[in-house]
C-alpha cells in the first residue's frame, strides 16, 4: 500500500493508520475502497460522522436495512433543530460500515458529536465546501466544472486501489495554497484526529479512516499536537440530543434538494455502482424498459446503437468507460430525435430516480412515528417518494380509514396525503395524492410533544389551534377538519370559541360563512353521516345545532343592513355567503331554522337600500321556495327593472338570474319583462349596459344561452314553456322505488 495513505503514528512497526479519501456519495470511491479494505483488512474502520450515534451504528448491518436512509438527530427539548447524515448503497461510508460489519472488525463515527452540531448556529453536517477549491484542478483539467472531472477521475473507474493516494495528493496541493481551516471545519478536523489517537490507544494496530478528501492531509495525527487539538476543542457547547435512522430517498440526495454534498445524478451513481460490468449495456437497457412502459419507441436495435455510441464517445475523448455525459448524448441521438419527452423521462426516472429506502422495526421512534407505520401497513398504504394517485370510496371501512388519516396527519404539518380533485358535497369518493417526503420523519418527532398516537396528537393539535383562531373563518375550517378527521374530542372547545366569536361582534358574513361547516356536523355526524356526534371530555353533548341555530338567529337580524352602502365587490362576497348559508339551511331541513332564514331574506328584499344584487339574490330565493307567488316575483321584477340606472338593474339582475338561465328558458312572463325592459332602452343605454348583461349571460350554460334567444325570437314552441301536467297516480308508483335506494322505510 502506497505510503501516501498510510502513516505510522507509533514506535511500534506493526501499527498504521491507513487514510482513505473519498467523495461523499461517490460509486467510485465507494468500489476501490471496499476493495482497498479487503485488502487491508484493518481491525477498526473510522468513518467521517456524528461520533455519539454509535449507540444505533448496529443497525447499518441488518439486512433489512435498504439505502437510502439518513441518521436523523435532533434535540430532544426542541426536535424542530434537527439534522440528517443521509447514506446511499454507493455512499463510501455505508460500503465501509456495512465492510467492518461482514468482517468482523470494529467500527465507528469520529466527527463532531450531533449534540455539538445541533448546539451550535451553522444549519448542519451538510455544509461541506471542499467542492470549491477542487474547481481550479477541474478547470486545469480542462473540465467545466468539478462534477464532471471528479466522475472522469474517480466515478468512471474501475477498482483502483491507487486512486487515494491520488485524490491525496491533490488534496495536499489544493490546501497548500488555502486558507488554513478556522471554526467549525478546524473543529471537526481536530475531533477526528483524537479519534484516530483514541483508536490506536486502545491497541487497534491497523486504523482505516475514511473521510472526505478535502479533509485527508489534516488528519495525519504526527503532524498535530495533541495540546493544540485539545486546546480546540474545550468548551464546545453540547445539546441533548436523540439519534436514529430514517428513510431517505435518491432526491434528496441531489444537488437540486439543496443538500450541500448531493449529487447530480443519485440514480445514475446506483447503477454505476451495482453494474459490475457492462455499464452501458445495462443502463440502455434500463432506458429502453421504461420508454417501453411509457408507450414510447425503444428497440432492441436501438439499444445497441446507443451502447455503440456511447462507447465510442468515450473512446474519442480518451475514457476507460462512458460516463454520464456520454450516456446522455447517446440518448439524445437515438431515442430523442423526435422531442425531449424520452430525455425528461430518463432524467427524472433513472438520472435522479426516487427510491426509497427503509429501516428495520426496531430503530429508535416516537410512539407517535410507529402508530403512523402501523397505520400505514394495517390499512395497506404503500409509502412512495414518487406520487401516487388514490382514489376511496368512502363507504369502504377501509377507506374511511385512510381518509380520516390523511385528515389527521395534515392536521400535524404531515401533508403526506394531498386532496386532489374534490367529489363535492354529497359525494362518497375522495381523490388525494400521495408522495413520502424524508422531512415527514422531523414533523412527527415535533408533533409527538402533542400525543402518542395520531388521534391523540391531532386532537391536541385542534384544541391549540381552536384556543388560538383569531377570526370565525379559521374556527368554522377547522370544524370541517374536525368532522373530516374524526376528532370529536374537540368539538367542545372549538364549538365554544365558535359561539364566543361570533357574539364579540362579527360581521355578518362571516357569521353566514360559518353555517355551511356547522350543517354538514349536524346532518353527517362526526364522520361522513358513520355515527352521531360525540359527546365531549366532560360528558355534555355537543350540541352543533344550537350553535348553529344561535349564528344564524345574529345573522338573520343583521343581514338586511349587511347589505347596505357596499360596493361591488363587498357586494359580491355577502352574496357568496348567503348562497352558502342558504345551502346550509336546505340541508339540515329543519323547520324553524327554515323559517327564520326565509323570514330574514323577505325582510332584506323589502328593503330599497340594499346593493341591488342583493335585492335580486333574495327575491329568487323566495321565489325559488315559494314564499312569493309568481305575480308577486313578476311585480317586483317590473319595479327593479324600471330603475333609472342601467348599472343597478344589470346589478339586481346579476342577483336574480344567479348561475343559471333555467328562470328565463322556462318562465315566459319573466324572459317578456326581461326582454321588454331590454327593447325600451335607447341606444346609447344600450351600449352602455351591453357588456355588463353579457357578463351576466356569460355564466348561462350555451344550451341555455340558445333556448333564450330562441325563445326571444319566437322559435320556442309555446310547450315547452307552458306547465307540464303531472298525472299523480303514475308519479306515486316510483316513490317507494326511490325510498328504497335512499334506505327510508315506506311502510
Amino acid at each position: 500500500m502506497s505510503s501516501d495513505h498510510r502513516r505510522s503514528v507509533s514506535q511500534r512497526s506493526d501499527v498504521s493508520v491507513s487514510i482513505f479519501p473519498i467523495r461523499h456519495h461517490g460509486p467510485g470511491s465507494a468500489r476501490s475502497l471496499e476493495h482497498a479494505l479487503s485488502q487491508l483488512n484493518p481491525d477498526v474502520v473510522l468513518v467521517e460522522g456524528p461520533s455519539d450515534a454509535d449507540s444505533v451504528l448496529p443497525f447499518l448491518a441488518q439486512a433489512d436495512l435498504t439505502p437510502p436512509v439518513a441518521l436523523l438527530g435532533y434535540v430532544n427539548d426542541d426536535p424542530s433543530r434537527a439534522a440528517f447524515w443521509p447514506f446511499a448503497v454507493f455512499s463510501p461510508e455505508f460500503v465501509a460500515l456495512r465492510w467492518a460489519a461482514r468482517a468482523g472488525a470494529g467500527a465507528r463515527f469520529v466527527d463532531l458529536p450531533a449534540g455539538v452540531v445541533l448546539a451550535g448556529e451553522r444549519d448542519g453536517p451538510e455544509d461541506e465546501l471542499w467542492d470549491d477549491p477542487l474547481g481550479v484542478l477541474a478547470q486545469a483539467a480542462g473540465f467545466a466544472d468539478f462534477e464532471r472531472w471528479w466522475e472522469s477521475l474517480v466515478e468512471a473507474r474501475g477498482d483502483d486501489f491507487d486512486v487515494f493516494a491520488a485524490v491525496n495528493e491533490a488534496m495536499r496541493a489544493v490546501r497548500a495554497d488555502a486558507l488554513a481551516p478556522v471554526g467549525r471545519e478546524a473543529q471537526r478536523e481536530a475531533f477526528m484526529r483524537q479519534g484516530i489517537r483514541a483508536a490506536l490507544k486502545e491497541g487497534f494496530n491497523r486504523v482505516a479512516v475514511v473521510c472526505g478528501a478535502w479533509h485527508a492531509p489534516a488528519l495525519d495525527v504526527s503532524l498535530f499536537p495533541v495540546k493544540a487539538d485539545a486546546a480546540l476543542l474545550r468548551g464546545l457547547p453540547k445539546a441533548k440530543v436523540t439519534l436514529t435512522w430514517v428513510p431517505w430517498t435518491h432526491g434528496r440526495l441531489s444537488v437540486a434538494s439543496g443538500y450541500g454534498a448531493g449529487v447530480r445524478s443519485p440514480g445514475y451513481y446506483e447503477h454505476l455502482f451495482t453494474s459490475r460490468g457492462a455499464v452501458a449495456e445495462r443502463w440502455f437497457a434500463r432506458v429502453a424498459r421504461l420508454l417501453r412502459a411509457e408507450r414510447l419507441e425503444a428497440s432492441s436495435a436501438s439499444v445497441i446503437e446507443a451502447t455503440r455510441l456511447a462507447n465510442a464517445l468515450a473512446a474519442l475523448r480518451g475514457r476507460a468507460l462512458p460516463g454520464l455525459e456520454e450516456l446522455n448524448e447517446a440518448a439524445l441521438s437515438v431515442f430523442g430525435w423526435d422531442g425531449d419527452l424520452p430525455l425528461r423521462l430518463i432524467e427524472e426516472r433513472l438520472v435522479v430516480g426516487e427510491a426509497l429506502g427503509e429501516v428495520p422495526d426496531g430503530v429508535p421512534t416516537v410512539p407517535l412515528a410507529r402508530d403512523v407505520a402501523r397505520q400505514q401497513k394495517s390499512l395497506r398504504l404503500k409509502v412512495l417518494p414518487e406520487k401516487l394517485d388514490l382514489e376511496l370510496d368512502l363507504r369502504s371501512d377501509n377507506d374511511l380509514a385512510r381518509s380520516v388519516l390523511f385528515h389527521r396527519l395534515n392536521l400535524l404539518g404531515v401533508p403526506w396525503a394531498k386532496p386532489r380533485g374534490s367529489g363535492g358535497l354529497g359525494t362518497f369518493r375522495e381523490g388525494w395524492q400521495l408522495r413520502w417526503r424524508p422531512e415527514f420523519s422531523v414533523r412527527l418527532v415535533e408533533a409527538s410533544r402533542l400525543g402518542q398516537t395520531v388521534r391523540d396528537a391531532a386532537t391536541a393539535s385542534a384544541l391549540e389551534a381552536a384556543r388560538g383562531a383569531g377570526t370565525l373563518a379559521e374556527l368554522t375550517a377547522l370544524l370541517e377538519v374536525l368532522r373530516l378527521a374524526d376528532l370529536p374530542g374537540a368539538l367542545p372547545v372549538t364549538l365554544a370559541a365558535l359561539d364566543e366569536r361570533s357574539a364579540l361582534g362579527a360581521d355578518v358574513p362571516d357569521v353566514l360563512r360559518a353555517l355551511p361547516p356547522l350543517a354538514r356536523l349536524a346532518r353527517y355526524g362526526d364522520v361522513r353521516g358513520r355515527g352521531p356526534v360525540a359527546a365531549g371530555p366532560a360528558g355534555g353533548e355537543v350540541a352543533p345545532l344550537e350553535t348553529f341555530r344561535a349564528l344564524l338567529t345574529r345573522a338573520a337580524v343583521g343581514l338586511p343592513l349587511a347589505g347596505v352602502g357596499l360596493g361591488d365587490e363587498a357586494a359580491a362576497g355577502v352574496r357568496d355567503a348567503v348562497r352558502g348559508a342558504d345551502a346550509a339551511v336546505r340541508l339540515l331541513d329543519d323547520p324553524d331554522v327554515t323559517a327564520e332564514w326565509r323570514a330574514a331574506l323577505r325582510r332584506t328584499a323589502d328593503r330599497e337600500d340594499p346593493h341591488p344584487l342583493l335585492l335580486g339574490d333574495a327575491l329568487r330565493r323566495l321565489r325559488d321556495a315559494c314564499v312569493l307567488d309568481a305575480g308577486q316575483v313578476e311585480a317586483r321584477l317590473g319595479l327593479a327593472l324600471s330603475d333609472p340606472s342601467p348599472l343597478a338593474v344589470t346589478a339586481w339582475l346579476d342577483g336574480f338570474l344567479g348561475d343559471t338561465g333555467a328562470l328565463l328558458v322556462h318562465d315566459a312572463g319573466l324572459l317578456a319583462l326581461v326582454d321588454s325592459w331590454l327593447s325600451g332602452l335607447d341606444a346609447e343605454v344600450f351600449q352602455s349596459v351591453l357588456p355588463l348583461l353579457r357578463r351576466v349571460f356569460a355564466r348561462f350554460e350555451a344550451p341555455e344561452r340558445r333556448a333564450i334567444g330562441e325563445a326571444v325570437r319566437g322559435g320556442t314552441p309555446a310547450s315547452r314553456l307552458a306547465p307540464v301536467a303531472v298525472d299523480g297516480a303514475r308519479a306515486a308508483r316510483v316513490v317507494p322505488v326511490v325510498l328504497s335506494l335512499l334506505g327510508v322505510s315506506h311502510k
